[in-house]
């Protein structure tokens, strides 16, 4: 009898063991990611000047898939800038993220060719960049505006500058 009690005394610690380990990888799933920021400013020159943002530059896959995802706590001087491999057609959403953001698509110079404004949160829709785009930078909703930010405008960042030589110096 000891010997059954002890089997499934077991049996009951595994199970409860699995799970909790079950249940703990969604929540640590839907935690947010934090990367560092950057130490140069992302630097946008609208026509009413220079705006530094604080950036964070997500350039792996796992960094894009997630980007800012379950975030809370955009500051209006922050911004997420993504990096491409190449220039091509870019598809966001915003599944799982909770801030209304401007989505701001560059292409391969650094030049802004498209805004989408006031992405829904937790959409998810499928935001087009609607041509070639090598980067895209997320801000919180209302900056593009607020700020002036029009195509053709142009960014900088080491980021960019490594992709396009020059290019962010012009």
């Amino acid at each position: 009898m000891n010997r059954l009690l002890r089997v499934c005394r077991s049996l009951l610690i595994g199970l409860v063991a699995l799970v909790l380990a079950a249940t703990a990888a969604p929540a640590a799933d839907q935690q947010p990611m934090h990367l560092p920021i950057d130490a140069a400013p992302l630097v946008i020159n609208t026509a009413r000047g220079d705006v530094p943002f604080q950036v964070e530059v997500a350039d792996t896959d796992e960094a894009r898939e997630r980007g800012l995802m379950f975030r809370t706590d955009l500051k209006d001087n922050s911004a997420m800038l993504f990096v491409f491999e190449d220039s091509r057609l870019v598809t966001m959403w915003m599944e799982n993220t909770p801030s209304a953001l401007d989505m701001i698509f560059l292409d391969e110079n650094g030049r802004v060719s498209a805004i989408r404004a006031n992405a829904v949160p937790f959409s998810r829709t499928t935001i087009s960049s609607g041509g070639p785009a090598r980067f895209v930078i997320e801000v919180k909703a209302g900056t593009a505006r607020r700020l002036g930010v029009a195509v053709g405008d142009k960014v900088r960042h080491p980021a960019i500058a490594a992709v396009c030589g020059t290019c962010s110096k012009k």
